[in-house]
C-alpha cells in the first residue's frame, strides 16, 4: 500500500514555516522509540496545519498517506492525544473526520501568543477517493459568477435580465449611471 501513495497537491512555498522548540524535538525523538507510526503521524499533521495550528482530514485520508491499516492510525492518534501530542475535536457524527491542533509547545506556525485564543479554523485535506462526485471531479459545471466593478470601470447594464419582479429598466426609465470623466 505504501508504493501508491498518492502526492497531496503542494502548498505554496512563500511563508510555509513550521517551527518547534528543542525540547519538542528531543521529545519528538523519543516517541520514533516509542510509537514510529505516532512520529509519523505527527509529521504528517504538523507539515499541513494551518495559521491556528489545526488540520481537519479524515481517517481514510491518513490511512492513504500513512500506507497502514485504520486500527494503526487510531493506536498512533490515541497516543498523540494521550501524550498531549494533539488535541482532537470531532467533526461529524461519525468521528471519523476529525480537526486535529497540534499543541503550540511542540509546533507552531504563526506568533504563539494569542494561538489558544483565537478563532478555530484548519486545513481542510480532502481526499478525491472519498468525494461521491470523484468521477465528476474537474468536469463540473461552472459554479455562478457574479460581477463586480474594480477600479476605473464603468457599469453598463446589459441583457435581457430576469422575469418580474426582478425585470429590466423600461425605454426610458433607466437610471443616470455615474460618468468617470468630466467631459463625457
Amino acid at each position: 500500500m505504501s508504493e501508491n501513495r498518492p502526492a497531496l497537491p503542494r502548498k505554496s512555498s512563500a511563508g510555509q514555516w513550521v517551527q518547534t522548540e528543542r525540547a519538542a524535538h528531543e521529545a519528538w525523538a523519543s516517541l520514533i522509540a516509542k510509537a514510529p507510526k505516532a512520529a509519523q503521524l505527527m509529521h504528517i499533521l504538523t507539515a499541513r496545519i494551518g495559521e491556528h495550528n489545526a488540520v481537519i482530514i479524515s481517517q481514510k485520508t491518513l490511512r492513504t498517506l500513512m500506507g497502514c491499516s485504520r486500527p494503526t492510525v487510531q493506536r498512533a492518534l490515541d497516543v498523540l492525544a494521550q501524550d498531549r501530542w494533539i488535541e482532537v475535536r470531532q467533526v461529524g457524527e461519525s468521528g471519523t473526520v476529525n480537526a486535529y491542533v497540534i499543541n503550540d509547545r511542540v509546533a507552531w506556525a504563526t506568533g504563539r501568543d494569542g494561538l489558544r485564543y483565537s478563532l478555530f479554523s484548519a486545513a481542510v485535506v480532502l481526499s478525491e477517493e472519498e468525494q461521491p462526485d470523484r468521477a465528476e471531479l474537474g468536469r463540473q459545471e461552472p459554479l455562478r459568477k457574479v460581477p463586480s466593478l474594480f477600479r476605473d470601470e464603468r457599469q453598463l447594464p446589459n441583457g435581457p435580465g430576469l422575469p418580474p419582479p426582478s425585470q429590466p429598466f423600461l425605454d426610458g426609465m433607466e437610471p443616470d449611471l455615474p460618468a468617470t470623466d468630466a467631459d463625457e
